[in-house]
């Protein structure tokens, strides 16, 4: 890993201002029914029938999806689209720093932003950031404990492997589904749409961890057709539309998941953020638009 960043300098860094193109595809989709066809599109991702294989090895070649590193290297023995995308990997296939105070990537993807976060703002894209408050669903204790942490946002495209994991140990605490629209969330929607992030739907899991609260926020978006966690199972689709609030029993057992466990998927691509309620070191060699693996080292956490 490279020396880490000075923590003294600017907050995070993110893709430049929008450009017309940007703003066109992005607003553009703005009168779709974006949770009906996102519904068709669940539906569609789950049916077996003897076009699924063509389907996805179309799909493949057209975002050149590498399946190297893939549990069942064969498109052909996917029975669904679903189960293509959500696919497994090899052990060892993505593997994690030796050193456990290094924070291990969430998934695989492109750096959309990393920093500070400061005075409850979560920087979103140059010039441009957004409350944390909204992005938690209104939760001010967590807000307080969280806002003058750092944070990472990762950008999963369609090519990507799509399980998430865990950066560091964590005992849940609590997950959160905050209702909302369904955008874009590529780089030229971050780009174009003031607090993207905070305005899509989304799942917020809060955990406890050796150096504080962390938050693992998992943004949907046009076509997510679910977003589903280790402990809970599928989260969305769902249709409540109004904030929904988990939290285990203290009869349950702990939920302790250690650093590069799964924690979670997103069925179609969309964007994890992470957030520390302490400062972390990040390596200076990771900008925005650096392409990551999970479990790769992205940075340090400072001293308690």
């Amino acid at each position: 890993m490279s020396t880490p960043a000075n923590q003294t300098t600017p907050t995070g860094t993110a893709p430049g201002r929008a450009t017309l193109i940007d703003r066109i595809k992005t607003f553009a989709l703005a009168p779709l029914p974006q949770h009906f066809l996102t519904g068709i599109i669940y539906r569609l991702t789950r049916r077996q029938s003897r076009l699924v294989t063509p389907v996805i090895r179309r799909f493949a070649a057209h975002f050149d999806v590498d399946m190297q590193d893939a549990v069942d290297t064969d498109l052909s023995s996917y029975p669904t689209f679903n189960a293509f995308f959500t696919r497994a990997l090899k052990a060892g296939a993505r593997p994690l720093p030796e050193d456990p105070e290094l924070i291990a990537c969430p998934a695989d993807g492109r750096i959309s932003a990393m920093g500070d976060v400061r005075d409850a703002r979560v920087l979103q894209a140059k010039g441009a950031d957004y409350s944390l408050l909204e992005l938690l669903g209104g939760d001010g204790d967590a807000t307080e404990r969280l806002g003058d942490g750092s944070f990472v946002t990762v950008y999963l495209s369609p090519r990507d492997y799509h399980r998430l994991h865990m950066p560091m140990n964590g005992t849940l605490l609590s997950h959160t589904h905050v209702p909302g629209r369904l955008w874009s969330v590529g780089p030229h929607a971050v780009r174009s749409l003031e607090g993207l992030f905070a305005r899509n739907e989304r799942v917020v899991a809060h955990f406890d961890t050796e150096h504080g609260r962390m938050a693992l926020v998992l943004v949907g978006a046009m076509n997510v057709a679910a977003i589903d966690t280790v402990w809970h199972g599928p989260i969305t689709p769902t249709s409540r539309r109004r904030i929904n609030h988990y939290e285990p029993s203290a009869d349950d057992a702990p939920i302790a998941l250690q650093r590069g466990a799964e924690m979670g998927r997103f069925n179609m691509g969309s964007t994890i953020i992470a957030v520390f309620e302490q400062r972390i070191n990040w390596d200076a060699a990771l900008t925005s638009d650096s392409p990551v693996r999970m479990g790769q080292a992205l940075g340090r956490h400072t001293r308690d």
